[in-house]
């Protein structure tokens, strides 16, 4: 599917923060990627779990989310996360797609490798979700901060299943660099959110938005029968390095990992 975004796009996206692109994958990649999440989620994917992060939507007997961690966790739909997905073959060739690339050379530079920071599917299941507060996405463990993530609507995203609800043009400065995640106090959430006028990012099935990692963000639970599905990628600068040593894969320019490699 051919596909490239145009200068009004890009025009868009500096101002704004965000962008979206349209679906960028053929009708049956797109349900062959809904397809594979349920079987990864199941447990019937042939991946080796142990190296896969995955977190429960709740913790058995709990009302909160399970702890992260590698591993399998039961054969549920009614997972919240799940990360290390460049090491699936159907999410690497998505992620590796010729319009990404085009994003991270427009964002990073002709010639500039590119890692995967995360490549990480969020759910907000039927009836269930938790609710996101506001904040930017940023990681002090890093010497520099990734500047995208594309985010992909593996269902239809409205604002009665939890779709993400953003501040458009809040992306121009980092609101709180001292904390490590992006989250907000809440007086800067009463100061900035609330004299602002958030925007529901509603997306069809298979649609794909372009955000700026420090674009404000925040989503809410969900109301309805019907799943709210997401594969999200942050794309970083390859030279990029971890204070605390932590590396990270190589999907565009020299070394790249290929479906090949898993």
């Amino acid at each position: 599917m051919a596909h490239q975004i145009t200068d009004e796009q890009w025009e868009h996206f500096w101002e704004n923060g965000y962008v979206r692109i349209g679906q960028v994958a053929t009708d049956a990649e797109f349900k062959r990627l809904q397809q594979r999440m349920d079987d990864i989620m199941l447990g019937n994917a042939p991946l080796d779990y142990d190296k896969i992060m995955m977190q429960l939507d709740r913790e058995p007997g709990k009302n909160s989310p399970g702890p992260q961690s590698r591993g399998h966790k039961g054969a549920t739909l009614l997972y919240r996360k799940i990360q290390n997905l460049e090491l699936d073959p159907y999410f690497l060739a998505y992620l590796q797609k010729p319009i990404f690339q085009e994003v991270c050379t427009k964002i990073y530079g002709e010639g500039t490798p590119v890692n995967c920071f995360r490549a990480m599917f969020m759910n907000k299941p039927a009836k269930e979700g938790t609710y996101l507060v506001w904040h930017q996405d940023r990681w002090t463990d890093l010497d520099r901060d990734p500047k995208i993530t594309i985010y992909t609507a593996l269902d239809t995203a409205t604002i009665a299943n939890g779709c993400v609800h953003i501040i458009p043009g809040s992306h121009s400065d980092l609101i709180n660099p001292s904390h490590g995640s992006g989250f907000l106090t809440q007086k800067q959430i009463d100061d900035i959110v609330n004299n602002s006028t958030p925007e529901p990012l509603e997306l069809k099935a298979g649609e794909v938005v372009l955000l700026h990692n420090w674009l404000l963000h925040s989503s809410g639970t969900n109301e309805t029968d019907i799943p709210r599905r997401a594969f999200s990628v942050c794309y970083m600068h390859g030279e990029t390095k971890s204070r605390h040593g932590s590396t990270f894969r190589r999907v565009f320019g020299d070394g790249a990992i290929s479906v090949a490699d898993l």
